[in-house]
């Protein structure tokens, strides 16, 4: 099989486990009595990302080959994720997990797993293309636009998918026994992290530097960090972070959003397809970043790092403005799709320029950990504070009313968007790197 080909797989199974459950994980969690800890929820991920992505990047220079740990975490990943799922079992449809002390640190384990494999996929990515004498800058974005693909297969799926007394079928009429308001999302998760456990062990082995007469630093594989002794690498990390505080956001509070507007007292917008579709209409997102990714070589080519990340910083902006003025009938929908259409610039232009980045301005000895840097810095320390001020704003503003969260969206959305705009001027004032 063509390597790319057989890259583009590893993606699309990648970034399908996430798929299943990032952004409708947060109507489950309602009707499992946990909707008070949506914003724990997707701060754990963040919380985890803060030192699993670099101890696995570290491994993967060091240790073990990254595609044999990339399996090795989607093995325990996808173990917990199924653990997730039993206790839903158990629990049954539409009520409340008996053990949510359990049920969060099954959750904790998988997560602690899975977020490192984001890193470790584009380290495989990058090793794979460059030892076929590739180009990254060219080559990976194609690649990385199957792990959208994948993204959006599942968001799809268990949007459209329901298993009621037994039996299984693809409905788009609102349905309490959708996967997307209950635990098999988690069971299509797990399923597919051990698919790809599988499937990592089939990839051209990525071989260890080694290196003699290595520092203490260099052994733990802390050499990273000393990215932080250069302004430009420093800045770059620190808006990173800032940037971050965004990017769960709309993955832990769009689904409840747009899902509260069945519980509005207009029956033209409860009734409406978008109400109750959250998960298929958020799935726009990600056509959009799969277009997006495409567009990433001639704009990083173009214009340099600098201006696409303020594209991007903007382009959140936008986004959360969107959903502050629109609803789910006509005409407030259609700015919804926009705010959907820019996530793809908001999200791409920052995640997967930022790894490209990374990878030309690294050494080669301490790619993987530099990775796990930049993981830590935007899905560990920036999404871990972004999502818990963001759950206090919400939940300042909103309450649960049995099954929706309601109350007053608009000032949430507009202070998250105003908080974008903030960081993308900051940015724009200080981080000068050289162009290349």
């Amino acid at each position: 099989m063509n390597m790319k080909v057989r890259l583009a797989v590893m993606n699309f199974l990648e970034f399908a486990v996430w798929g299943a459950y990032l952004t409708c994980m947060g109507n489950y969690l309602g009707t499992a009595g946990l909707g008070n800890q949506i914003a724990w929820f997707y701060a754990i991920q963040g919380i985890v990302s803060i030192f699993m992505p670099t101890l696995m990047g570290i491994v993967a220079d060091k240790y073990i080959q990254p595609q044999r740990l990339l399996g090795l975490c989607h093995l325990m990943a996808g173990v917990a994720m199924l653990g997730c799922w039993w206790m839903g079992v158990n629990a049954g449809f539409g009520h409340e997990i008996s053990n949510k002390s359990a049920f969060i640190a099954m959750y904790s384990l998988s997560v602690a797993f899975f977020m490192p494999t984001i890193a470790l996929t584009n380290t495989t990515a990058f090793t794979i293309l460059k030892d076929n004498g590739m180009d990254t800058v060219k080559d990976f974005p194609p690649i990385r636009v199957l792990g959208t693909v994948g993204f959006i297969v599942t968001m799809w799926f268990v949007n459209c998918a329901v298993w009621e007394d037994g039996a299984f079928f693809f409905s788009l009429v609102d349905n309490d026994y959708k996967f997307q308001y209950t635990y098999m999302q988690f069971f299509v998760s797990g399923f597919l992290s051990l698919v790809l456990f599988a499937y990592c062990f089939s990839l051209p082995q990525c071989k260890l530097e080694k290196k003699a007469g290595s520092s203490l630093a260099d052994v733990m594989g802390l050499s990273a960090f000393k990215l932080f002794k250069k302004k430009k690498m420093a800045l770059f990390f620190i808006f990173s972070a800032m940037l971050g505080m965004c990017l769960q956001v709309t993955n832990g509070f769009a689904g409840p959003f747009i899902t509260s507007f069945k519980g509005s007292t207009d029956e033209v917008i409860a009734n409406s397809f978008a109400a109750n579709n959250a998960t298929l209409l958020t799935s726009i997102s990600q056509i959009s970043e799969a277009l997006c990714i495409l567009m990433i070589p001639f704009f990083l080519r173009r214009f340099g790092i600098k201006i696409v990340m303020l594209m991007s910083m903007f382009a959140w902006v936008f986004l959360f403005g969107f959903f502050g003025i629109g609803n789910p009938a006509m005409p407030g929908v259609i700015l919804f799709i926009l705010s959907c259409i820019v996530y793809g610039v908001a999200f791409d232009f920052f995640n997967v320029s930022g790894g490209i980045f990374v990878d030309q301005e690294c050494a080669p000895s301490i790619k993987a950990s530099a990775q796990g840097l930049f993981m830590m810095m935007t899905n560990g320390i920036g999404a871990t504070v972004g999502t818990l001020a963001a759950g206090e704003i919400v939940n300042s503003y909103c309450s649960w009313h049995g099954k929706y969260l309601l109350g007053d969206w608009q000032s949430c959305w507009f202070i998250f968007a105003a908080f974008a705009m903030v960081v993308g001027i900051c940015f724009a004032l200080v981080f000068n790197p050289d162009k290349k």
